[in-house]
């Protein structure tokens, strides 16, 4: 003992003590998915504060020469004979009262100092151990681990927050008084889904949804009309007021009135003696999820053979991690990423080449991950039974692993996957793939993303000159609107529907198995994609004037991988957001010749750009006052309303508020329009200029796109894709970088030769599904197609999938046949 003392003495010099600015990894390996639980513990480093397990820790030694290391093995305790019976939750939450319960193990734990190379052992606590390797220990032992700090309780979307209208609510003092029942809309007979105006006391019906059935968005349209920001939701009223369904109009969410008390009281109201008898948007929601989604995505009642192995490892949820889980596992799956990753990725080797601190390196962090996924070292059986929200199955599953630390590093800086939110997949899915082409910028291994880049094609048509104008941009998701009127099944909804309708009017329900919902064939979908459109006060710099024009799209170029989006997230005629609840039929096999883009015509004759049209420049396009009107009737202030009639070239009112919806954050939304046929005088930063040609514009759209919108990045984005007509180029290049193999130089034009062409025909190979009623909320999960079968892959749940909904998926993986 006293030689493994004066050894500790001797490297005093590599124990640092831990301030509060350093982060500590004291609960998952750097370099793997070990964890405290593990077979070896693990150790870490008194020195950087990184920890690392039992097969690693002497790769950090060989790397930093830092000796000394805590030492943290923690042991499961025996289970208790009894558990408590489960409570049905309420909430759509995990590890929170009335939620999905989080499992929550007990461990004893054991400490000690460890110096390596020879893994020598002192035990801990030990008086006689030096006092700043007792205070560095301390202080390790005391701080917040640095994996916990981005792990949130929260499982679908985060808690309400208090709104800006309620403390200096204005109610009105006309002398209503609300009554404890008789309630109905004060515009129809509706007596349910009722909401009261805090503001003036007026009892208004909720939102029509998307089968006629809700009510008839009386409440909304009083809004529009009164600007009256807060409404309660009666038979939500009880005397604990924490549960009531409260929403806020301009913030578009529900909220918290600390002083719902006070406001109901104004009106007579005598919360204390209501009565539940309603429920909340929150539980609706639920019971949506609880039933027909979760039962079949999950294939919730069906004994599924639980898989393990190489490739078939569960990503644990971190509290709203299911849309990363899902998009990781289908690419993992594919060959492009297992090669950068995984075969070609020696662990030992990227770990040497790592920075100091490894936490903070995406490619790094990305071959961890794809070891920890493909290797099968962690895909085990685990002793406990699944205990995946919505799933009721004895079969034993498997603890997979948590990818904390990459979640923490791909949600860094960013609003939204920085966030306790749930996030959307298709977006993730495109943020992923920008930081692995991003990172891949000069790597010998080659570029993933670059299997799933495409080029599409668009042409428009001048209706007055019949000549052309072609534009072509890089793309790596093909993203396309469902049609409803192309349903299959029309006459078997409408007939449910009116069955649904006189069930209801009797009292009663339709059992959740009575469901029919619209099928719509995939091919319906490619073919909306394809078909024209006709773009309405078209600018012509063909006639210096306006009229109208064709557009259509085209795929230039047919990739590896091609990802589908379904576009189930839309708009209501009331300006409501809601999915499309719609099943779409998708093939196994796919032949997209069809969207192959035609060669141009022999006497096919361009448009000329408007800075080459003789005379003097034109005046630029003004906005459609009948759209501006529509939608200052709404309560959108005017400059608001002639942007967004610009912005989507007059195309009509509905265009126009998606546009305005899509772009209220803006920072130059309330900024003056500039003169007839001028542009703002907005002095353009060249960083923004190559952040959007990163993405595929020319240099010169990018600034003509900075300037129309006062030098905002995301705004100069959509500005490029609204203006077809726009005088600059829209040449697609290659974003800044050194030249790699195969690929352009930096700033060249990318052509045709420039992406992975080949025959048009696929299978699919994966889809990712959700269920609930918005993106920022439910539950995401991936069915990939393995060893000639398809596997559900549900978080830490993988197992063999008895009948995988396709017909139901989000995003579509497709790999090409070759």
């Amino acid at each position: 003992m006293e030689g493994a003392m004066d050894i500790l003495r001797t490297n005093l010099s590599k124990v640092r003590i831990p301030s509060g600015s350093n982060k500590v990894y004291k609960e998952e390996c750097c370099v793997s998915f070990d964890t405290t639980t593990s077979e070896g513990g693990l150790y870490v480093d008194l020195n950087s504060f990184l920890g690392f397990g039992r097969d690693y820790v002497k790769w950090n030694y060989e790397k930093t020469g830092d000796p000394v290391y805590l030492h943290i093995k923690k042991t499961r305790r025996p289970d208790p004979e009894e558990e408590q019976p489960r409570k049905k939750p309420t909430i759509v939450a995990i590890g929170v009262d009335g939620g999905f319960p989080d499992k929550q193990e007990e461990y004893d734990e054991s400490l000690s100092i460890c110096i390596l190379p020879n893994f020598i052992e002192l035990p801990y606590p030990d008086v006689n151990l030096p006092e700043k390797v007792r205070s560095a220990v301390e202080q390790v032992l005391a701080a917040q681990g640095a994996e916990r700090r981005d792990q949130l309780a929260a499982w679908a979307a985060d808690a309400k927050v208090v709104s800006k209208y309620a403390e200096g609510l204005q109610q009105a003092d006309n002398g209503v008084r609300i009554g404890a029942t008789g309630w109905r809309c004060r515009f129809c007979d509706k007596t349910d889904n009722l909401w009261l105006n805090l503001s003036d006391g007026s009892i208004l019906c909720g939102r029509k949804n998307w089968d006629g059935t809700g009510g008839n968005n009386h409440a909304l349209e009083y809004y529009q009309q009164t600007k009256y920001p807060l409404v309660v939701k009666l038979g939500t009223i009880t005397a604990d007021l924490t549960q009531a369904d409260v929403y806020s109009y301009p913030e578009d969410d529900a909220v918290e009135d600390p002083l719902l008390a006070k406001h109901l009281q104004h009106f007579g109201i005598d919360f204390s003696a209501l009565q539940k008898t309603e429920s909340t948007t929150a539980e609706l929601e639920l019971d949506q999820n609880l039933n027909f989604d979760f039962t079949r995505l999950q294939e919730k009642g069906k004994q599924l053979e639980p898989l393990f192995g190489p490739g078939y490892t569960g990503l644990a949820n971190l509290g709203n991690s299911c849309y990363l889980a899902s998009v990781v596992q289908a690419l993992l799956t594919t060959k492009d990423f297992q090669t950068r990753y995984f075969n070609d990725a020696d662990l030992e080797t990227a770990f040497k080449q790592a920075p100091s601190d490894p936490t903070l390196d995406f490619n790094f962090q990305m071959t961890k991950l794809a070891h920890g996924v493909l290797s099968g070292a962690y895909s085990l059986p685990s002793t406990d039974c699944d205990t995946t929200p919505g799933t009721e199955t004895s079969t034993p599953g498997q603890e997979g692993i948590a990818p904390r630390m990459f979640k923490a590093l791909v949600g860094q800086g960013h609003p939204e996957f920085s966030s306790a939110r749930q996030q959307d997949a298709f977006e993730f899915y495109q943020h992923l793939l920008d930081l692995v082409e991003k990172s891949s910028r000069g790597a010998p291994q080659g570029d993933p993303a670059r299997a799933f880049r495409f080029q599409v094609q668009e042409r428009i048509v001048c209706g007055a000159s019949g000549r052309v104008r072609r534009t072509a941009r890089s793309d790596n998701v093909l993203s396309l609107q469902v049609p409803l009127d192309k349903a299959i099944n029309a006459d078997e909804v409408a007939a449910y529907q009116q069955r649904k309708a006189a069930t209801e009017a009797a009292g009663e329900k339709l059992a959740a198995d009575d469901v029919v919902r619209p099928r719509v064939p995939l091919s319906a979908c490619l073919e909306a994609f394809a078909a024209p459109e006709t773009i309405q006060d078209f600018y012509s710099s063909a006639i210096r004037g306006k009229t109208h024009a064709s557009k259509s799209a085209a795929l230039g170029t047919f990739p590896p991988l091609l990802v589908l989006h379904m576009r189930k997230f839309v708009l209501d005629a009331g300006w409501v957001p809601r999915k499309l609840d719609v099943f779409v039929d998708v093939p196994d096999s796919l032949d997209l010749a069809p969207l192959r883009a035609a060669a141009p015509a022999p006497d096919e004759q361009e448009l000329p750009d408007d800075d080459d049209a003789p005379g003097s420049a034109p005046a630029g396009p003004v906005p459609d006052p009948g759209i501006v009107s529509a939608l200052e009737d709404m309560g959108f202030p005017r400059v608001r309303c002639e942007k967004a009639a610009l912005n989507t070239q007059n195309a009509g009112p509905e265009e126009a508020m998606n546009w305005l919806l899509a772009h209220m954050d803006d920072p130059d939304i309330d900024s003056p329009l500039p003169a007839p046929g001028g542009r703002p005088a907005v002095l353009v930063d060249e960083a923004a200029v190559e952040t959007l040609t990163a993405i595929g514009f020319s240099a010169a759209a990018a600034r003509r796109a900075l300037q129309e919108t006062g030098g905002n990045v995301e705004a100069a984005a959509e500005w490029v894709f609204a203006h077809p007509e726009a005088g600059d180029a829209m040449d697609v290049q290659e974003a800044a970088g050194p030249a790699t193999a195969g690929g352009a130089a930096a700033g060249s034009p990318l052509s045709k030769d420039d992406f992975l062409d080949g025959p048009p025909k696929y299978n699919l190979l994966a889809f990712v599904s959700h269920m609930g009623s918005s993106t920022h909320a439910g539950h995401y999960v991936a069915h990939i197609k393995k060893d000639g079968r398809w596997v559900l892959f549900n978080d830490s749940k993988v197992a063999a999938s008895g009948d995988p909904p396709k017909d139901m998926g989000y995003l579509y993986f497709y790999q090409r046949e070759d």
